[in-house]
C-alpha cells in the first residue's frame, strides 16, 4: 500500500525554484534622457559617444533647418518661426519642442525669393474684393535668352492657392523629417495638397477648441 502525499498551496509555493537574480547593468542596453530639442535662437548641439565609437549629434536647441519644396523641387535654408501641431502630444506644441512628425511654422522669405528668381514674377500678393492689389510680373531689363527662358518655364505652371494664401502672411507650414536629438539638424519638407490640408483643418479644430474652454 502507497502513500498519497497532497501539497497544499504554501507548501506547493515553498517547493519552487526561487527567483533568478536581476541582471547587473549592461552598456547596450543603455537608455538616455530624451533631448526636447526646444525652440532657441541659441543654438546648441552636443556630440554623444555612443556603443562602437558613434556619435549623435544631440540638438539642444535649435531656430533653423533646410527644407524642401516638393514640387518645385527646390530645397532652402530656412528659420523656423513657432511650432503650430504634434499629434502626439500638446505639451509638445505649448513648450516649442521640435521632434519628428511636429508641424511647424517656417520663414517663406528664402523660397519667395528664389520664385521670383526662377519665375520671374511675384508670389503671395495680396487679394483684395477677389483682386490682387499689384501685378505679378517683375519690371526688369531682361535678355531675349532669358526671357524666353522665363516665358517657357511659366508655361502651364501654377501654384496651389492654399500655398499662395500662405506666402501672403510670410510663413509657411512644414513637416518635420528628422529627428534632432539623434542627428543634431531639424530638416522637412513644405506641407502641400491633401496633406496641407489635413493639418489646417487639425490645427483649426484644436484652436476652436481652447476657444470654446476659454469661454466656458
Amino acid at each position: 500500500m502507497t502513500t498519497r502525499y497532497v501539497c497544499t498551496p504554501s507548501i506547493a509555493s515553498e517547493l519552487t525554484a526561487p527567483p533568478p537574480p536581476a541582471s547587473s547593468p549592461i552598456r547596450y542596453e543603455l537608455g538616455r534622457q530624451p533631448a526636447n530639442t526646444k525652440l532657441s535662437s541659441h543654438v546648441d548641439v552636443r556630440v554623444v559617444r555612443c556603443r562602437g565609437g558613434n556619435k549623435k549629434f544631440r540638438a539642444l536647441r535649435l531656430d533653423h533647418g533646410n527644407f524642401s519644396w516638393g514640387s518645385e523641387n527646390v530645397t532652402r535654408k530656412a528659420r523656423i518661426l513657432d511650432v503650430c501641431y504634434n499629434a502626439s502630444n500638446n505639451e509638445l506644441v505649448r513648450t516649442k519642442t521640435l521632434v519628428k512628425g511636429a508641424v511647424i511654422a517656417i520663414d517663406a522669405s528664402e523660397f519667395r525669393s528664389w520664385y521670383q528668381q526662377h519665375y520671374g514674377k511675384k508670389i503671395g500678393i495680396k487679394v483684395k474684393d477677389g483682386v490682387k492689389v499689384e501685378s505679378e510680373d517683375i519690371d526688369e531689363k531682361r535678355s531675349k535668352s532669358l526671357a524666353r527662358k522665363l516665358t517657357l518655364r511659366n508655361k502651364g505652371h501654377t501654384v496651389a492657392p492654399n500655398i499662395d494664401n500662405q506666402f501672403t502672411t510670410g510663413r509657411v507650414y512644414a513637416i518635420v523629417t528628422s529627428r534632432p536629438g539623434q542627428c543634431g539638424r531639424c530638416d522637412g519638407y513644405i506641407l502641400e495638397g491633401k496633406e496641407l490640408d489635413f493639418y489646417v483643418k487639425k490645427m483649426q479644430k484644436k484652436k476652436g477648441k481652447h476657444a470654446a474652454d476659454a469661454t466656458a
